[in-house]
């Protein structure tokens, strides 16, 4: 990202504020989400907001694209008060919003997509549209294929067609809501090039997002909220000729109290196994056969020997997931053998595989890890429903269930309201908790992470890592599937690099892996 970072922007306006926050509040039930807060949006300008999850960013993206009102404060656009009362009136004071999941309606064009929200009364105005996109998108550098489908498009160009929407209506603030979260390392710097591109043009951008290297990569100001205040702000000339290292521990400082140069802000353990001793999980010469829209896998074979922790690296698409749901047994193998503390697994149903100590979180937390609409103390035992000691019969045991959630919540540190909330109404980083509870459970023996800290705040990171190195110092075998190098160089005793749905190698911890693991990825041989 160096390539980007902080690149001139001599451009930038010398007026006021687009638009101007000042003590605004926003309060739920129980909740102070916006306490007081104080923010300029500047032309010319890539604003970054960091803060861990429920820091209060959700709830002022909601103020800004009119979905939530102040309950005390005001609001200036252009210095005058405004009340932002829906969607629809953001857009009209050229406030637009790109949401972390994309907000296209998959079975239609994107002409069709970005026509949509047009007056009624008038016909698609097509050959207009093709015309305004060719201007805008050849001024950006943007390559859009009206005619395409946006189920067909990969994440990032749905993300480029949903920037586009906002600034064909006219936005002159663009938000952008954790928009790399799902983008590869490629795309990132693409979508950090455009932000570069849009503030030159003299537009505000506000970027949202939980990576520090990213907000010192591309930010132009830095504000920092916590616990729904904003506890700091770096501007222009404090955040433009520093180095990453500095800038970065001046923000986890503001963020959490502490350095992140300091030894105890990430300490790094080493978990102990053995070659010797007899392999928890063995994966011999796995394959599947491609499907419509999920890669093969192609004789994939290791081992995870208990108290070590196996990374499996590479970039999104290469079947990892797959993978991750064939050893589960949420996929049905094609051929190959899994064996699990000397059995044969090969075949044996998800609940099967449970009882056995084979545990699976989903990167999906939230979809499929979870029941939003579920209480979180019934999301506790979405696994066991119907079995004893939490049902007997058919009937549930509300009192054991209640307890043991209650237990379950100071034992992970779940912030819930109550054992009855909505876990769907949890902040990430404790939906993660959640699913954490369950599948660590009495009997696991071997868990399977998958993407365990993506779209987590640093705080909530570091929490998860440590239960992770906890339960391979309890002796327990785990494996771990992340995009992000960095956590697996951070956490893994041996990480295997995927590739097209084959194992391109295995790579023992040390001085060398981050160079090894990277040769990998990008098809050399180490």
């Amino acid at each position: 990202m160096a390539s980007l970072a902080h690149a001139p922007a001599d451009r930038r306006a010398e007026t006021g504020p687009i638009v101007s926050l000042s003590g605004v509040t926003k309060r739920f039930p129980g909740i102070v989400a916006n306490d007081s807060i104080d923010l300029d949006l500047r032309p010319g300008e890539v604003h970054v907001l960091l803060g861990e999850n429920g820091a209060g960013k959700s709830t002022l993206i909601g103020l800004l694209s009119g979905l939530q009102q102040p309950d005390e404060g005001e609001i200036r656009i252009d210095g005058d008060r405004r009340a932002i009362g829906s969607p629809r009136e953001a857009l009209a004071f050229g406030i637009g919003t790109v949401f972390q999941h994309a907000m296209l309606v998959p079975t239609l064009t994107v002409a069709e997509n970005l026509l949509l929200g047009a007056p009624w009364w008038q016909r698609p105005r097509k050959h207009e549209l093709a015309d305004r996109v060719a201007d805008l998108a050849g001024q950006l550098g943007m390559r859009v294929n009206l005619d395409a489908l946006a189920q067909d498009l990969s994440l990032g160009e749905q993300q480029m067609v949903e920037i586009l929407r906002a600034l064909l209506r006219g936005s002159r603030v663009l938000i952008l809501d954790e928009s790399t979260s799902m983008l590869t390392p490629s795309g990132i710097e693409e979508l950090g090039a455009l932000m570069r591109r849009l503030v030159e043009r003299g537009l505000s951008v506000v970027f949202i997002t939980h990576k520090l290297r990213e907000a010192t990569a591309f930010g132009d100001r830095i504000s920092i909220l916590k616990l729904g205040r904003k506890v700091g702000e770096l501007g222009p000339e404090r955040v433009r000729g520093r180095d990453e290292s500095s800038l970065i521990a001046e923000i986890v400082e503001l963020m959490f109290g502490i350095r992140s140069d300091d030894p105890a802000a990430e300490r790094r353990a080493r978990t102990l196994f053995s070659d010797e001793v007899e392999p928890l999980l063995s994966v011999r010469n796995l394959s599947l056969t491609a499907g419509p829209n999920t890669p093969a896998l192609t004789d994939i074979s290791f081992d995870v020997r208990p108290g070590e922790i196996f990374g499996i690296a590479g970039i999104d698409g290469n079947g990892q997931k797959q993978l991750a749901e064939v050893l589960s047994g949420q996929r049905r193998e094609g051929s190959g053998e899994i064996v699990f503390e000397g059995r044969t697994i090969t075949g044996l149903p998800v609940s099967r595989r449970r009882k056995l100590g084979l545990r699976y979180l989903t990167d999906d937390r939230l979809g499929e890890g979870t029941v939003g609409s579920f209480p979180v103390a019934i999301n506790f035992f979405l696994k066991q429903i119907g079995e004893p000691p939490f049902w007997k019969g058919a009937v549930e045991q509300t009192g054991r269930i209640e307890t043991h959630a209650d237990t379950l919540i100071d034992d992970y540190d779940v912030r819930t309201p109550s054992r009855h909330t909505a876990v769907g109404q949890l902040s990430g980083g404790n939906v993660q908790k959640v699913v954490l509870a369950r599948e660590l459970a009495e009997g696991a023996r071997l868990i399977i992470y998958n993407k365990p800290t993506y779209g987590l705040d640093l705080a909530n990171t570091l929490t998860i890592r440590e239960r992770i190195l906890d339960v391979a110092h309890q002796g327990k075998g785990v494996l771990v599937i992340s995009t992000d190098l960095e956590e697996l160089l951070s956490l893994c005793d041996r990480i295997a690099v995927m590739e097209s749905g084959r194992i391109a190698g295995i790579v023992d911890y040390g001085e060398q892996a981050r160079t090894e693991v990277g040769r990998l990825m990008i098809g050399l041989e180490t």
